[in-house]
Parts: structure tokens; sequence; C-alpha cells
């Protein structure tokens, strides 16, 4: 679940304003209106056994570099971005011991070992060490005997953003002698640059994610929903194979970024906002359009232009070496410029997120973020302008940070009135 996810989730009052926002939590999409549409399935390359090797060293010398003895994963996206296990977290303990030297050590439930020990195996290969413990026994205490035997227990033990305050804080009562400390210096310093392996599943996530739309956008018909259309979005991604989704927004609800839950009917004339994406081999998309169903006002167009400048600026400036903060400062001031500042009184929210595994993750595009870009950098580039009462436009693409630039994945929109057309 990404951060919108869980916004669109918790905004709603009732199965239908859940249903409205998230498409997904509704009956099946229909694939059967999309004929001209084909399962592209079979086209994505998986990452590969070594290129998880490769990552798991070069957390190693990350580890080294930072004095840190082992980093400490449990389920998530990270523990899957090394190895290849895909793990929920519930009230057992599944860890992952990736020392600085030596081999990683998983520690499991009992009944679980053969479900783990496959999923290991088939990321990592089957030479993996595998510690479990039984439903009477604690397994912090049988992580600090395999960090003993590694020779760690007094060392300094990262622990991953997302592990359970429970797990962290049983594991850091029973290795007493060790000292936590945040261990996200070393994964999104992994997982903050993009391999080309990478880079090519996150293009085609938006290649997938922009078809879709466009499947959608042709069969967008006055008197519908947003829940509809939202269907239709959903149904052209599950036809070409990868399940996918879009909250929409119409008129007043598109000033609000993350949506409302109050019913929306498209008119003629109404402006949509939508913003979703899919997964490609757990590498995600995210792209938002905003367009008009008929003609737009010259109010509706002038704030297209402003946010479709204000886009093109921050993928100008962005390049690698630049800080982080100044590329949302190149859109901010295009905006500013135009008379729809200061600050965040109109482009509410930061220019972008990093994006790969999940839909946000490390870094940002913010002010007061100094960390230089680097090539194989993803971003999105989703500058906004919000008007409260009336409607807003925001325009997203995902980026990627090349050796002298930065390139979009996907075209950018030329306008409300052909959000999909080329140049």
């Amino acid at each position: 679940m990404t951060r919108r996810h869980l916004l669109t989730a918790a905004a709603a009052t009732s199965a239908a304003a859940v249903r409205a926002q998230d498409p997904r939590r509704a009956e099946p999409p229909r694939t059967d209106l999309f004929p001209e549409l084909k399962s592209r399935r079979s086209e994505p390359k998986p990452i590969s056994t070594e290129e998880r090797f490769a990552r798991i060293e070069r957390a190693k010398q990350l580890m080294a570099e930072q004095k840190i003895n082992a980093i400490l994963l449990a389920g998530g996206s990270t523990l899957q971005y090394f190895t290849g296990v895909r793990w929920g977290n519930s009230e057992r303990l599944l860890l992952m011991v990736l020392p600085a030297r030596g081999e990683p050590i998983f520690i499991s439930p009992a009944f679980e070992e053969d479900r783990a020990r496959e999923q290991i195996t088939l990321g990592l290969g089957a030479r993996q060490q595998v510690f479990t413990w039984q439903e009477d026994e604690s397994p912090y205490d049988l992580a600090a005997v395999a960090l003993k035997e590694r020779g760690i227990a007094t060392g300094r033990l990262g622990v991953e953003e997302t592990v359970k305050f429970v797990f962290s804080d049983g594991l850091g009562k029973a290795a007493a002698s060790a000292t936590l400390a945040s261990a996200t210096s070393v994964t999104s310093g992994c997982r903050g640059v993009k391999s080309a392996a990478e880079l090519a599943l996150m293009k085609f996530a938006n290649q997938i994610t922009l078809q879709a739309y466009e499947a959608a956008f042709g069969r967008l018909k006055e008197g519908m929903t947003n829940a509809e259309f939202g269907g239709l979005i959903a149904g052209a991604h599950a036809k070409l194979g990868f399940p996918g989704y879009a909250m929409v927004l119409v008129d007043e609800s598109a000033a609000l970024p993350h949506g409302s839950v109050k019913p929306q009917r498209i008119k003629d004339g109404s402006l949509i906002l939508i913003d979703g994406g899919c997964a490609v081999e757990n590498y995600q998309s995210d792209i938002s359009r905003t367009f008009v169903l008929g003609k737009p006002t010259d109010k509706m167009k002038t704030v297209f232009d402003i946010v479709y400048r204000a886009q093109t600026a921050a993928l100008k400036a962005a390049r690698p070496g630049l800080a982080c903060e100044s590329v949302d400062m190149a859109a901010r001031k295009v905006v500013i410029d135009a008379g729809f500042g200061p600050g965040y009184k109109y482009f509410t929210h930061r220019l972008g997120h990093g994006i790969g595994m999940d839909g946000h993750e490390w870094p940002y595009l913010v002010k007061g973020n100094k960390l230089p870009l680097a090539p194989g950098m993803t971003f999105s580039d989703e500058p906004g302008i919000y008007i409260l009462g009336e409607f807003g436009v925001r325009l997203e693409d995902d980026m990627f940070i090349t050796a002298g630039g930065a390139e979009l994945f996907t075209p950018q929109s030329l306008s409300l009135e052909k959000p999909f057309g080329r140049v």
C-alpha cells in the first residue's frame, strides 16, 4: 500500500466512497470493454539473482563506510529488494540480518520455515542460513544468539525504517550490548540509484499506465461518475495484464490533491484530474493527467500552461550534482512568478518523490533536501496548482537522472483537450 492508497482508504466514510476513490476495492474490472488491448505480461524481464547479490555487496560497502556492522530487515519492499522474498509483517517476526562481513542470516518462525526457504532459494539460491523459533520461544533471543555467533553482538545495528517498533524494541532488549541506529542511509543509498534493469521495468510500467489512461479516455462520456471512469482505467490496466488504478477527481474536488469522498459526476466542461499507476515486477509507475470533457475555460487553460511550464522547468534543471531541493525550486519559481504564490499557497506540495519498488520512497524533491542528484535516480515530476472551490491542475510524469540531465519515461501532456497528444 502506498501513501496515496492509505490516504484514499482513510478518507472514505462508506463503501461507495471507497469504491469511488479506489476501483480496486470494487467489482472486478471490465476487461471486455477494451477489445483493442492485448496482454503484455510476457514482455518485462524480472530482476536476476546476480543483480540481488550485487545489491547486497553495495549495501556492505555502504555499511563499511558508515561503520554499521549489520542491517536488520523485516517483511516489506526492502527485504524483497535484496532477496526477492515477499513477506508481510504480522505479530511473528521474520528477520534478515545482513552483516557488513559474511553471509546473510534469516530468522523465521519454525512452522514457516519451508515457505521462507522456498522464497529465499528462489531469490538468492539454496545456501542461505535460516534459524527458526517455535511459538513459545523468543525470536529476539534467537537473533541475539545469531549476532553473537557472527561477532557483532556489541556492534552498531542499522534498523530498516519500516520495521515495526515492537520488533526493533524486542531486538534492542535481547541484544542489549548492541547499538541500534537507522539503516536508511544504507537502504536508500542502494535503492535510490536504479540499475539499467530497474529503469527498463519502470519505463515499461509507465508505458502501461499511459496506455491504460488513453484507452479509458477514449471512452469518457458525460454523465459518468468518477468511480465509473476509475473503473474504466482499472479495466484497461487489467486487460494489459498489470492491475492498476487511478484516483479520479472532478471539478472542485480536483483542488484537493488527494481527493474528496463526495460523489462526483462528469458533465460537459468538467475538469478531471486522474492520478495512479501500476506495478511491473514490483516496480511502480505514478502518472497524473488533467483534462476537460468539452471546452475548457480560459482560466483552466492559463493554469494548465503554467503547470506545464513548471514541469518542463524542473525537467530541464535536473542533472547530476544538483541538490534535490533545487529541482523543486525551479518548478516553484515558475508557479510563483505567474502569480500563484507565495510558497505553498497554490502549489501545495513538494515537486516530487522518489519512486521504485515503492510508489513513494527516498529521496524527495523538496526544499531543504540538499542531497545531490546522481545518474539512475528516479522521481515523480508533478507540479500542481489548486484553487479551492474551483479546480486543480496537476501534471505528473516519472523522470530519471541521466549522465547529462534528466528524461521522462513518458511524453508530457500537451493540452487539456488532448492530454495524450503527441508532438
